[in-house]
């Protein structure tokens, strides 16, 4: 029987490097707890925020087993790492993947289809793939890299009728596409997960049972209490989703170096370099910016009387 994960928030997991450009695991130790800390649910980790597309696999498998062996009591580790889009080599990836014993695999749906391929190709690659592998719970991530391939309410709806999914990262930015895909998996198990800041509360309020998204690498307490509160307190949700969904500019800046760089300020011990962007991007006016979005942070949590 394919088993559930926990609802809520799940940051995409960042790769912290060494200044010789090797994974620096020590970092990667203080991500973990800092995300405890934080209050996540779960953790995407070795996704496109870890840079898989620029880590070999054996890199990323080294780093998917060092997770699990330190992954802090009770938080859920769902994992990606799926690059190849050749089928068997899918299928051979992720048993690798799956063996570290993560509780959910996730795929990327630009893996299964060529951009002006049909929705019946992806499908049918799906099923070949997904049929030849352990019962584990499922995902899919809408990876805007290389391109977006955005699932259809009628792709849901197939996904759903297999039983084994239980995540979708959501980038479509679309409130009313968000709920199509939700009517479409119905009471299935296929949890939709919102990666786009600006319009999480009103996707919760139409059934998105959490969010997976860059800014969960800069505040992601406050994405905890919207989801624990958008029920019972309509007003202060809707106070935290003004400051999270405005503050998510960010995503524009300099990805991943200036989460890097914001995660140093909350005490995370790690470098900003990256293999996908180069840290000479990041110029004193822009670490500003970051350094004055965790001032005005603090002082928010500090109005709202939120102490982690």
């Amino acid at each position: 029987m394919i088993k559930d994960i926990p609802h809520g928030v799940y940051p995409t997991m960042i790769t912290p490097y060494t200044k010789d450009n090797k994974i620096d695991y020590n970092g990667v130790l203080a991500l973990l707890d800092w995300y405890k800390k934080k209050g996540c649910d779960g953790i995407f980790a070795i996704c496109q925020s870890s840079e898989i597309f620029f880590l070999s696999f054996e890199e990323k498998l080294e780093l998917l087993k060092f997770i699990m062996k330190n992954k802090p009591e009770g938080l859920c580790i769902i994992a990606s790492g799926n690059t190849s889009d050749d089928n068997d080599e899918m299928v051979e990836d992720a048993k690798r993947y799956i063996d570290t014993g993560i509780d959910a695999y996730v795929f990327i749906s630009n893996r299964f289809a060529k951009k002006e391929e049909s929705d019946e190709i992806f499908l049918k690659n799906v099923f070949d793939v997904i049929n030849r592998l352990p019962d584990i719970a499922l995902g899919i991530y809408e990876c805007p890299y290389p391109y977006n391939r955005l699932l259809s309410p009628e792709v849901i709806k197939e996904l759903s009728n297999t039983g084994k999914f239980r995540f979708l990262k959501d980038t479509c930015c679309d409130i009313a596409q968000i709920g199509k895909k939700i009517k479409a998996a119905g009471d299935s198990g296929f949890g939709i997960y919102n990666a786009n800041s600006s319009s999480l509360l009103e996707s919760l309020k139409l059934g998105c049972v959490g969010f997976s998204g860059v800014m969960g690498n800069f505040h992601p307490e406050l994405y905890s209490e919207l989801y624990k509160v958008f029920k019972s307190d309509p007003k202060r949700a809707e106070l935290i989703q003004n400051f999270v969904g405005f503050c998510s500019v960010a995503e524009c800046q300099v990805y991943p170096v200036n989460a890097k760089y914001h995660l140093s300020l909350d005490g995370v011990p790690i470098g900003y370099g990256s293999r996908t962007r180069d840290a000479l991007e990041f110029t004193e006016s822009r670490r500003m910016e970051i350094d004055q979005l965790y001032a005005i942070t603090q002082l928010f949590k500090e109005y709202i009387g939120l102490k982690n």
